[in-house]
């Protein structure tokens, strides 16, 4: 079996750059909690996939996929030690950093009792967990995930593909912005409290108001 290949945690081109208050508001977890599982955790058991700049940690896009998978992993019980385990296995038997991104791996995720497992043609990987669990959280998360053509994610929406707010790393940085364009949900939502109306909203950054409105539910949310 050859070596999962190196990978530099250094910003890249295309990956996107997102910092701990941008995990928090993406994935709509409490930044507190985002920061304990990155520091605590994450670096050191991953490979340390995160990068420090002014004194910020900050991940790409896959990292941010499979932060939130292992984190629902954890609060679901299973031993941070298996999980770990369980990511080293899939890392070597798929050669990729980022077991917990990619989509075959992420569609073989099953559940039989307490145990975690990953059917492959190899055979089955599995991870013992404490008790059942509910993998439906990570369903709906897989179901937000785009996925490119070498089964890594391309893109995320946050609250759904029927929201229009989109998280593409290869578009400002990985930034959320709305569908195709490069408008931030940030400054249609700074209009909206300034009580612009949504039509003038939607007219002055050629938007739909259902584009409108769903920035403004993402913000409302985040």
């Amino acid at each position: 079996m050859s070596a999962v290949p190196a990978y530099n945690p250094a910003p890249a081109l295309g990956e996107g750059i997102f910092t701990v208050r941008d995990v928090a508001d993406i994935l709509n977890l409490p930044p507190a909690k985002v920061r304990h599982w990155l520091n605590t955790y994450w670096d050191g058991r991953f490979g340390s996939y995160s990068w420090k700049t002014d004194n910020s940690k900050a991940v790409n896009f896959s990292t941010l996929i499979e932060f939130y998978v292992t984190l629902q992993l954890h609060e679901q019980g299973i031993p941070n030690r298996e999980i770990f385990k369980a990511h080293k296995s899939l890392s070597k038997h798929f050669k990729t950093p980022f077991p917990f991104a990619q989509q075959d791996i992420l569609d073989a995720l099953h559940c039989d009792g307490k145990k975690l497992f990953i059917e492959t043609n190899d055979g089955i990987i599995s991870a013992d967990g404490t008790r059942q669990l509910n993998l439906d959280i990570i369903r709906a998360f897989i179901r937000n995930i785009e996925f490119g053509a070498d089964k890594m994610p391309a893109k995320l929406y946050p609250r759904g593909k029927e929201n229009a707010v989109v998280v593409d790393p290869t578009r400002q940085f990985g930034h959320p912005v709305l569908n195709d364009t490069n408008v931030y949900p940030e400054t249609v939502y700074n209009m909206y409290l300034a009580e612009e109306p949504l039509a003038f909203i939607a007219y002055s950054y050629q938007l739909t108001e259902k584009e409108v409105n769903d920035a403004i539910e993402y913000c409302r949310a985040a």
